[in-house]
C-alpha cells in the first residue's frame, strides 16, 4: 500500500530528497518518437526552465537533475532556515507569483497601499495564511505539483489532447547521509550514459553536471524554428513566471576548503568540492558502461577515500538507487533509524 507523502518526507531526518516522475503509458516527455516520427526534444527546455523558476520561488535548492525521454530525476534540498527568515510580505510575494491572492490577502495588500489597517480578526486570518504559505514554500509536494501540472498542460495543449500525462504520484526517496546524497547525484547525472544517449557526462544534454560545466546542450543548437515558435507561443500563453530570474544549482564548496561540515547543517552548498565530484562521476561512469574502452584509474578518487568506501561498495551503492532502495537511501544505521521513526515494518536496502 502506498504511504502518504507526509510520512515519507521528514525534514527532521534529512533535507535531501530524490524525486522521479514518469509519463503515463507511452507518452513522450522528451525525445524522439519513432512511431509518430515526432521530436519532443524542445520539451526539455520547458522542464529545465520551470525547475529553475520554481527553485527561485520556493526555498528548495536543486542539487542535481536529469531529463530523459519519458521521465526525469531531481535531487532537491529543502532550506527551512531560508523560509524562516522571510518576512510576511516576502512570503506573500513569492506565493502570489504562483497563485492568485485570497480575498483576505487582497484586502490586506490594498489596505497596506492605502495606509490602512485590518481588524484584529482579519489580521489573525492573515497570519494563518502567511504561516501556511511559509510551510508550502518548503514543501516538495507543492514544488512537484506546480512543476508537473504546468508541464502536463503544455504537453496536452501541444498534442491537442486531454487526460493524464504523468502516470501517478511522483516517487520520492529520502537521502539520509552524505554518501547517499553523492551516490544519488552521480546516479542522476549518469542517467543518459546508462541509457546510451551520451558517451561522457559533458555530452549528457539537460543534466546538472553539464550545466555545472557551462556547456550548452546540443539540442538547443539543433532545435528547429517550428519547435522554438511553439515553445515561445505556449510559454507566453501559460507561463506566469516569465519575469522570475532562474535559480542556480546548489553549489559545491571551494576546492581549497578542507573542512567538511555535516551535510544536514550545510545551508548554502554541498559539503564537497566540485572537482572531486567530477572525478567521482567520471570514474563511476567508466565502471557502469560495459562498452566503454576506459579503465579504472590507479588512483581512487579522493572522495571515495574520505567516505571510507571500497570500489565495489561504491559501485553497488551508486548503481542501484531505485532498484535497491525504496522510501529512503542511506547506510544501515540511518535506514533503521528512519524506519523506526516512520513506523515502516519493511526496510528495502538494508542488505546493500
Amino acid at each position: 500500500m502506498a504511504k502518504p507523502r507526509s510520512s515519507l518526507i521528514s525534514l527532521s531526518d534529512t533535507p535531501y530528497y530524490h524525486c522521479i516522475a514518469r509519463c503515463v503509458r507511452r507518452s513522450y516527455l522528451c525525445g524522439y518518437d519513432k512511431t509518430t516520427k515526432k521530436s519532443f526534444e524542445h520539451r526539455k527546455v520547458w522542464l529545465v526552465e520551470r525547475i529553475q523558476k520554481l527553485a527561485a520561488i520556493f526555498t528548495i535548492d536543486v542539487a542535481a537533475f536529469a531529463v530523459m525521454s519519458n521521465h526525469y530525476h531531481l535531487v532537491l534540498r529543502v532550506d527551512t532556515d531560508a523560509a524562516d527568515t522571510l518576512n510576511p510580505d516576502e512570503v506573500l510575494s513569492r506565493w502570489h507569483t504562483l497563485c492568485q491572492p485570497k480575498p483576505i490577502v487582497a484586502r490586506y495588500l490594498q489596505a497596506k497601499q492605502q495606509g490602512n489597517t485590518l481588524t484584529e480578526s482579519e489580521l489573525m486570518v492573515m497570519n494563518d495564511c502567511v504561516h501556511d504559505y511559509r510551510q508550502r514554500l518548503t514543501s516538495i509536494s507543492w514544488f512537484m505539483r506546480f512543476l508537473n501540472e504546468f508541464i502536463a498542460r503544455q504537453a496536452n495543449s501541444e498534442d491537442k489532447c486531454k487526460g493524464h500525462f504523468w502516470e501517478g504520484r511522483f516517487k520520492s526517496q529520502a537521502l539520509l547521509d552524505d554518501v547517499a546524497v553523492l551516490a544519488c547525484m552521480a546516479y542522476v547525472d549518469l542517467n543518459p550514459i546508462r541509457a546510451k544517449m551520451a558517451d561522457t557526462p559533458e555530452n549528457s544534454d539537460f543534466t546538472s553536471i553539464q550545466q555545472r560545466l557551462g556547456i550548452l546542450p546540443k539540442a538547443l543548437e539543433t532545435d528547429n524554428h517550428q519547435n522554438k515558435d511553439n515553445h515561445q507561443k505556449l510559454k507566453t500563453q501559460n507561463d506566469s513566471l516569465t519575469a522570475i530570474a532562474p535559480a542556480q544549482l546548489l553549489p559545491f564548496v571551494k576546492a581549497n576548503n578542507e573542512s567538511i561540515p555535516n551535510f544536514k547543517r550545510c545551508n548554502s552548498h554541498i559539503p564537497f568540492s566540485l572537482i572531486d565530484y567530477l572525478e567521482l562521476v567520471d570514474w563511476t561512469g567508466r565502471q557502469i558502461r560495459q562498452d566503454k574502452r576506459g579503465f579504472i584509474a590507479p588512483n581512487t578518487p579522493s572522495i571515495i577515500q574520505r567516505l571510507g568506501l571500497t570500489d565495489e561498495d561504491w559501485l553497488t551503492f551508486s548503481t542501484g538507487i531505485e532498484s535497491q532502495f525504496s522510501h529512503s537511501v542511506g547506510q544501515r544505521f540511518q535506514l533503521q533509524t528512519y524506519a523506526k521513526n516512520h513506523q515502516l515494518k519493511r526496510v528495502k536496502g538494508l542488505r546493500q
